[in-house]
């Protein structure tokens, strides 16, 4: 089962490549997507067992992640039936986000999207170091162009590999569990060096800051369905791959050399991220900016530990599921607007009364407002700063905070308020129901989680927390 997760969206991608009826290929990518939605609900429910002598696994990380994958890629998959039938050849409006039909036809579109499903499953699948790197990297492939960020975290695997080499010069197996198990074994000084570039190398993927730059143009230019993929799952591919990273360095006991390095990186993320949203014009690229600030504090917590894990562990869901909201609803007001630009934007709520009134939800629960999941992870974050003494660092995250929720209530609600810069001869219509479904059900299910965790999730995120050496 576990070489199906990703074998299946994997074929169904190189078969949308032939498919002709443009109808036919769009049920296949639902299709694919219900289907690899219930296999991971299968794997909750029934474990599988690991496959390729280790090189496939699924262990408590993996498949929280995957499960972030699965279910936001269920959810493009209907936003994106709707948008593929709008965006279709001489439907398409010329300022529509449609770079989909200037560089490339609906079959590529959907084929490139279903094998970017297949790599990002492969790499929470992975056992190997090796083995993610080049799940990773095709998994950018498909979407993005490569970077050195990919080559430095290429070197970093060699630099780990030379510090599990044992006394007779040979290598041991660059398996995750193995390295783990071996630990004490490894060459601290080896290991360190290569930590630091599989963290840059990775964290260039990441978005973390200083390692950002390709972030806001990516994520602001791609259509609403890659761009919430992009932001609500991509990078949590490259989290996951630092992740593992991480967990070796952790059972060498070299622990508090990552945790310093995470929780610096992070705080500078946050702190550029409120730079760049204060005084933004172009709403997408808030939104990409937005994602910088979120990546922050996903290794902000888990550079804390204890407690901090546990909540970089739940932000991780809550950031995903918001973020792909966001861009969901961007989409829908950019393919009436025709525009990116805040400032020629008013009166949403008049134009599009439904995709507005989720905007505004989605402005209160990525900033972390009451009663959303968001608040409750990052109040757990900064819970745990507090509880080890690091005021500075309690002093600094709050305050970036805040100055990011001044900036973007600027612009989400001029946006949404005023008088409207539609006349009643341009009106829309009523808006497109396959629009509106998924972006609300993630915001329901982000606004459940501030209220309530259910038990499985509350259980994959604790034990995925103590696999980090938390709570």
């Amino acid at each position: 089962m576990v070489a199906a997760l990703f074998l299946i969206p994997g074929l169904a991608g190189l078969t949308a490549f032939v498919i002709r009826p443009d109808g036919m290929r769009r049920a296949l990518l639902l299709a694919v997507a219900l289907a690899h939605a219930g296999l991971t609900t299968r794997a909750w429910l029934c474990p599988p067992s690991p496959a390729l002598d280790g090189l496939l696994r699924l262990d408590e990380l993996g498949l929280l992640f995957l499960s972030i994958t699965s279910v936001l890629f269920l959810t493009a998959s209907f936003y994106g039936i709707g948008y593929l039938r709008r965006e279709a050849p001489g439907r398409r409006k010329d300022f529509e986000d449609g770079f989909l039909f200037v560089n490339a036809p609906e079959a590529v579109f959907t084929g490139c999207l279903l094998l970017f499903l297949a790599m990002m499953t492969l790499v929470s699948l992975s056992g190997h170091l090796g083995l993610t790197w080049v799940a990773l990297e095709a998994t950018w492939k498909y979407l993005l162009i490569c970077s050195v960020g990919i080559a430095l975290a290429l070197l970093g695997i060699f630099l780990v590999a030379v510090s599990a080499t044992d006394s007779t010069g040979a290598t041991v197996s660059l398996l995750t569990d193995e390295l783990v198990r071996r630990g004490s074994q490894l060459d601290h000084a080896w290991l360190k060096l290569g930590f630091v570039f599989l963290l840059v190398g990775y964290g260039t993927k990441m978005g973390l800051a200083p390692l950002h730059t390709w972030l806001p143009d990516a994520h602001s230019e791609s259509p609403a369905v890659v761009s919430a993929l992009l932001s609500g799952a991509l990078l949590n591919c490259a989290f996951l791959s630092i992740l593992r990273a991480y967990q070796v360095l952790a059972a060498a006991d070299c622990a508090a050399f990552g945790q310093e390095m995470l929780v610096l990186l992070g705080l500078i993320s946050m702190g550029v991220a409120a730079v760049f949203i204060v005084g933004q014009q172009d709403y997408k690229r808030m939104l990409a900016y937005s994602s910088v600030e979120h990546v922050g504090i996903l290794a902000l917590g888990v550079g804390l530990g204890g407690v901090g894990a546990f909540g970089a562990m739940l932000h991780a869901v809550n950031h995903s599921l918001t973020k792909a909201m966001l861009f969901l609803i961007a989409g829908n007001i950019l393919s009436v607007y025709g525009t990116k630009s805040c400032r020629d934007i008013r009166g949403a709520l008049c134009a599009l009364p439904v995709s507005a009134a989720l905007w505004l939800a989605g402005f209160l629960a990525i900033t972390g407002t009451p009663p959303f999941g968001t608040f409750l992870s990052e109040f757990i974050v900064l819970k745990s700063a507090l509880e080890q003494g690091r005021v500075a660092v309690a002093v600094l995250y709050l305050g970036f905070l805040g100055i990011i929720f001044v900036g973007m209530a600027g612009v989400f609600l001029r946006m949404a308020y005023g008088r409207s810069s539609w006349t009643l001869e341009n009106q829309p219509g009523r808006e497109p129901v396959l629009s509106l479904i998924p972006p609300a059900l993630l915001g329901m299910v982000v606004l459940g989680l501030g209220i309530w965790i259910p038990a499985p999730l509350l259980d994959l995120l604790d034990r995925a927390a103590k696999a980090l050496g938390g709570l």
